[in-house]
């Protein structure tokens, strides 16, 4: 019989890149008591999150919450502005893009999958010039919509967006800009309205340190105007009587009423911090956990460091090794969750998540149970990654000091 009541001893250290451990201070504000979702109170808390949200997406247009996962709002960004057969053009950079193509494909759409080939497109950010490319050849403006991942889950690469939006610029194209920045919003720079971006698409549970269960549409003028043409077929996800409701706070249905108390509390802790510090934190974690794998002598899973990502790293494994096994060792010797590879990295490294509710000593010990476990597998370690790290922290301060000099 399978025992699920197993607790050792400290804390399980969960450094997958999302869902990211969850600050006993969200924690305390979703145990609040569930309120009646047409009241009062609750209309104040509904403006205040949606003010909120829209300072971390950096827009002044309209954020749709879904009581939904990513995919969820993923499925209401395509819905919401496309029609049975349109296509769109989508950039392979990983597993999480893969997916979005396959649901387009499921709502009837007609995606075209840009992308390098085999592993090496797996390893890089999106190429702005081969969008630019493929949109000039679509002198009739078949294509509606260009989609693209900000922050790859499942490879650590962080594409640039506003390379992007300047290359749809440059080739004269009006096809709507959709970015999934899921496992990017709220720890590494997103500007959805400087960088031009149609739908933004994202989740609660990355650095939005939140449980699942929330997700995102901002959308811009454009996109509504769009959404009034477009024929797919919405109810839930339609976004009209939604941001219609939510002038007052409300919602056409019943929201997730104690994980937007958690969103209200996580929205303070991020702008009490301020988001440039929470970026600059996010990089220089990021930093130290790279220097820790090249102090092993292992490869890292994003080939092209101008578009590291600061929220994830993915450690390439030498031939021979399973990483899934190594993984393995980690959580049975040392209570740590690391990231499996998907697709097609499937047991060939695994990633590192240093995202959300995270600092210092946080990144140390899973550094720590990392180096551990490789020697424990067999990985052959050249030298000590921990220290690699441990001295580069040293040498670049906390941007933020924790607490003011008495």
């Amino acid at each position: 019989m399978l025992k699920l009541d197993f607790h050792p001893a400290g804390r399980h250290f969960l450094q997958i890149p999302g869902p990211s451990p969850v600050p006993d201070r969200i924690l305390r504000a979703i145990s609040y008591p569930t309120i009646d979702h047409r009241g009062p109170e609750f209309g104040a808390l509904g403006l205040k999150v949606l003010a909120g949200i829209r300072k971390i997406f950096k827009t002044e247009q309209p954020v749709v919450i879904y009581p939904a996962s990513g995919t969820g709002a993923w499925e209401a960004a395509l819905s919401n502005t496309l029609s049975a057969g349109d296509t769109v053009l989508m950039f392979e950079t990983g597993h999480f893009a893969t997916l979005w193509k396959k649901m387009a494909e499921k709502l009837g759409l007609r995606p075209e999958f840009l992308g390098l080939p085999g592993i090496e497109g797996w390893r890089r950010g999106v190429q702005a010039d081969m969008i630019e490319a493929r949109l000039r050849q679509d002198s009739g403006h078949a294509i509606k919509a260009v989609c693209v991942v900000h922050n790859e889950t499942s490879t650590g690469v962080t594409s640039d967006i506003a390379a992007v939006r300047n290359a749809i610029d440059a080739a004269g194209h009006p096809a709507l800009l959709m970015v999934d920045t899921i496992s990017g919003l709220a720890s590494a720079d997103y500007r959805h309205d400087e960088w031009g971006v149609d739908v933004t698409v994202s989740g609660s549970q990355k650095g939005l340190m939140l449980p699942p269960g929330i997700s995102f549409n901002a959308v811009s003028p454009k996109a509504i105007e769009a959404s009034r043409s477009a024929r797919l077929p919405r109810s839930f996800w339609d976004w009209e009587e939604i941001i219609a409701m939510n002038q007052t706070g409300y919602w056409p249905y019943t929201p997730s009423t104690n994980l937007l108390y958690g969103l209200s509390e996580a929205l303070d802790m991020i702008l009490e911090e301020g988001l440039d510090n929470v970026f600059a934190r996010h990089h220089r974690l990021a930093e130290a956990c790279r220097r820790a794998v090249r102090a092993w002598d292992l490869e890292i899973q994003c080939a092209d460091p101008s578009v590291y990502s600061p929220v994830l790293t993915g450690v390439m494994m030498p031939d021979g090794i399973d990483a899934d096994a190594v993984r393995r060792i980690i959580y049975d010797r040392f209570n740590m969750s690391l990231g499996a590879a998907l697709g097609k990295m499937k047991g060939r490294m695994f990633r590192i998540g240093h995202l959300g509710d995270c600092n210092d000593l946080t990144l140390m010990a899973t550094l720590s149970g990392c180096e551990m476990g490789l020697k424990l597998s067999g990985v052959p370690v050249a030298a000590s990654g921990v220290a690699a790290a441990m001295d580069y922290l040293a040498a670049h301060a906390n941007p933020l000091p924790l607490r003011a000099a008495a």
